[in-house]
């Protein structure tokens, strides 16, 4: 399809790894993202990238390597400690156990900020056009099925073929396929930082040690990740109605916030996971958690030429560590579809709009499903993370699979 043009709005991993994927093939795009450069605001923790989706989508994008000397297989390592401070499950501690000669295998983690610097200067020269914030998309009225974006520079670009949304949970394509508004999980996250925390903090730098460390039980958790800079993100998690944050009397800005949040809500847990929160002194977000419905979908024939990625096409919480791993599964999907559509000898027989709306069509059937099932297994950890029994159950799957990579290994001498 050379003569579509393509407009990706949203410079995530979903809508850069289509982009690189679609220029790797000669299909030309651009990606417009509302903040105005790469370094406008945080982007975020640590993820890891699974073999059989993010992996896979950086192979085809022919970004492995660079990603593998980014990556830090360490990271996959494991703490686990029920809420009064009994560690169940520790891999710092233990020989490595994960098989290094199954590199393929292996879940290794990654900043999301190096990640999004991989694909942003995998781009060709121009590709990413910063600063455009959309206020609206509607359908070109002279010419039926094709769209025109509005941005808040006071710009449009106009006659689009394929309109493509990876632009996140409050979406402004969305609406143009489904009237489905995310809604508040029931999750409040306090996230606090510890910089450079090896030489700042050094307590807890050998607390959560090399990857991450848990703490579920009802109705809370505290969750810690390592990220590759050094410094160490502490997520103090708690099931509360959307408007406790404001109602709960803690001066989120004030000094003693840590130590109010730990008094009311922390006060019974061992000591150790209390100073995680007291030590973490660098920073202080509060984040509520929003959720699409599980199985969201829309009509195939709902806007023609549109489609969704990631985040705007089924958010979820991150309790299964699933949501970049699905989002870059959706832009590979999507972009063999249409480079499907370019190269097959039918496809030269009918018109790009057809080409297009076929591309969709094969790219939102199994995207259905992929995200129906992730979205699944997310609400199952939304459960189990915040039941009494959290802890425990999670050590326990870490557990089985030590077992059963102990029993491979035996078997093979």
């Amino acid at each position: 399809m050379p003569t579509v043009k393509i407009a990706i709005i949203g410079a995530g991993p979903a809508g850069l790894t289509l982009a690189r994927i679609l220029q790797q093939n000669s299909i030309t795009c651009i990606v417009y993202e509302a903040e105005s450069s790469r370094n406008n605001r945080n982007q975020g923790g640590t993820l890891d990238l699974h073999p059989d989706a993010g992996q896979l989508a950086l192979k085809e994008a022919g970004l492995l390597p660079i990603f593998h000397k980014h990556a830090r297989p360490e990271g996959e390592a494991s703490k686990i400690v029920k809420y009064d401070g009994s560690v169940l499950w520790d891999d710092n501690v233990m020989e490595p156990w994960r098989s290094a000669e199954e590199g393929e295998q292996q879940r290794p983690e990654i900043d999301r900020v190096v990640l999004r610097d991989i694909l942003i200067d995998s781009l060709e020269e121009g590709t990413l056009k910063w600063g455009k914030k959309v206020l609206g998309v509607v359908e070109n009225e002279k010419t039926k099925g094709k769209f025109n974006v509005s941005f808040a520079d006071g710009t449009m670009e106009q006659d689009i073929d394929l309109l493509v949304g990876a632009d996140g949970a409050w979406s402004k394509v969305r609406p143009l396929l489904t009237s489905e508004k995310p809604f508040y999980s029931g999750i409040t996250m306090i996230e606090f930082w510890a910089l450079d925390a090896e030489k700042k903090s050094p307590w807890v730098s050998q607390y959560v040690g090399q990857g991450s460390m848990f703490m579920f039980d009802e109705g809370r958790a505290i969750i810690c990740q390592r990220q590759g800079t050094g410094a160490i993100r502490t997520y103090a998690c708690v099931r509360k109605p959307e408007s406790w944050a404001k109602e709960c009397g803690i001066d989120w800005t004030g000094a003693d916030a840590r130590e109010r949040l730990v008094a009311q809500y922390f006060n019974d847990c061992g000591e150790d996971l209390k100073r995680l929160i007291l030590e973490s002194q660098d920073g202080l977000i509060l984040r509520h958690i929003w959720m699409l419905p599980v199985g969201v979908k829309w009509d195939k024939d709902a806007c023609p030429g549109v489609t969704l990625l990631g985040d705007a096409a089924h958010l979820m919480t991150p309790f299964a560590g699933v949501g970049v791993n699905v989002a870059m599964g959706d832009a590979l999907e999507l972009a063999n579809a249409i480079i499907a559509r370019k190269e097959s000898k039918t496809a030269k027989f009918v018109s790009d709009k057809n080409n297009i709306a076929r591309a969709i069509e094969q790219y939102e059937k199994s995207m259905f499903e992929r995200g129906e099932r992730a979205a699944t297994k997310t609400m199952h950890g939304l459960k189990g993370h915040f039941s009494a029994t959290g802890s425990e159950e999670r050590a326990s799957r870490i557990q089985k699979g030590y077992n059963m990579i102990m029993a491979q290994k035996a078997e093979k001498k």
